[in-house]
């Protein structure tokens, strides 16, 4: 009877095992199927079948670019660790990433996505994709079976320009002497003529600020953050849309028009100009009100001709002046109010690069000039 009794709870025992592990091989199936089709759902929903029909063989089109899977950049970033961070934005969080062979990358992880514009996400992901400029933060790839895409660019290292301007982080103790904030001058214009006027399609920035140029080990200069840019049709030369963009650094007629032109940018770009002149930062409450508008502040300034006053002290204590009142008068280019009466991109590039050739005491060389 005993031996009945221990067979029977043997078989139970074993019954009972047996239906547990059943149904958990069935609970993880189900729920790897699940997951499966959330990211089959997602991919769809952030336009991966629509990415898959561009076309790979493209002239220019970069060798580098990646789909990377989701399980690949939560390992790369410690599954979003928060010590991974290295910037937020309103449009994002980015975090450092390491790869499996080695590379540092960042990736950015939006908050949002609006489905409307899938269609133009991937068409700005091909384009940037296809970008070669060593001015511009390179895209690596993109992640679209999460909720909201990921973008994974290269890393660099030295943060934003707007830390170095402005002291604001530990890194950025140094001060940017003269010669290296008018080379960083020039990558920005040239980084920007290429996306007006050279890039397959035409791209407008549209949010050019200091905190979106980042300063690699080299301190060269790269744009980054291309979340609210746009692309222009080349017979079209500027977009109805929305009003978005950065106070202080907004492009007056854009405000008021919502006309958004590659002029937009030019007007940023001034605004970072000033920065790099004076060391004070686009927009401050800290400054008396007429002041709080850098530009403002700036055009009003050269106007009434007390430019040195509001130049930061090392560029007066060490730069070549002749260069700083024409880099100013450049600034001030940029700045008009009316966006026709702006140069271009193109041309400022080439003022700025001219700027550079300047020697110490031009007049020397009028005659050879």
């Amino acid at each position: 009877m005993d031996q009945l009794l221990n067979f029977i709870y043997a078989v139970a025992g074993i019954s009972l095992i047996a239906i547990v592990v059943v149904c958990s091989w069935l609970y993880f199936a189900i729920k790897k199927r699940r997951l499966v089709k959330l990211k089959e759902k997602y991919f769809r929903q952030n336009g991966g079948l629509i990415l898959q029909q561009q076309p790979s063989s493209e002239e220019g089109s970069s060798k580098t670019f990646k789909m990377f899977t989701a399980k690949e950049l939560k390992k790369a970033t410690g599954y979003y660790d928060k010590s991974k961070i290295i910037g937020r934005g309103g449009y994002g969080t980015v975090y450092k990433g390491f790869l499996p062979d080695n590379r540092i990358v960042a990736i950015k992880k939006s908050k949002t996505v609006d489905e409307n514009q899938i269609e133009q996400f991937i068409n700005e992901v091909v384009v940037l994709s296809q970008i070669n400029h060593r001015n511009v933060v390179k895209l690596l790839g993109c992640c679209l079976e999460t909720r909201v895409p990921l973008l994974v660019y290269e890393y660099v290292p030295n943060g934003a320009l707007f830390n170095h301007i402005h002291k604001e982080s530990i890194t950025s103790t140094i001060s940017l002497s003269w010669n290296t904030r008018l080379r960083i001058a020039i990558e920005i214009a040239d980084a920007l003529s290429y996306l007006h006027s050279a890039a397959s399609i035409p791209i407008i920035h549209r949010d050019v600020k200091s905190t979106n140029i980042l300063l690699d080990d080299n301190f060269t200069a790269k744009v980054a953050d291309f979340g609210t840019s746009r692309l222009v049709p080349r017979d079209q030369k500027q977009l109805v849309t929305v009003v978005q963009g950065t106070l202080g650094y907004l492009d007056p007629e854009f405000m008021q028009t919502n006309q958004l032109t590659e002029k937009s940018d030019v007007y940023s770009f001034g605004v970072v100009l000033v920065e790099l002149l004076t060391g004070q930062k686009a927009l401050s409450f800290a400054r008396l009100e007429e002041q709080r508008s850098l530009a403002m502040y700036f055009l009003y300034s050269l106007k009434e001709n007390q430019l040195f006053e509001i130049l930061e002290n090392d560029i007066v204590e060490q730069s070549n002046m002749e260069q700083v009142k024409e880099f100013a008068k450049l600034a001030a280019k940029c700045l008009e109010v009316k966006g026709d009466e702006r140069p271009t991109m193109k041309e400022v590039a080439i003022e700025l690069d001219g700027l550079r050739k300047m020697e110490k005491h031009p007049w020397d060389n009028v005659e050879s000039n």
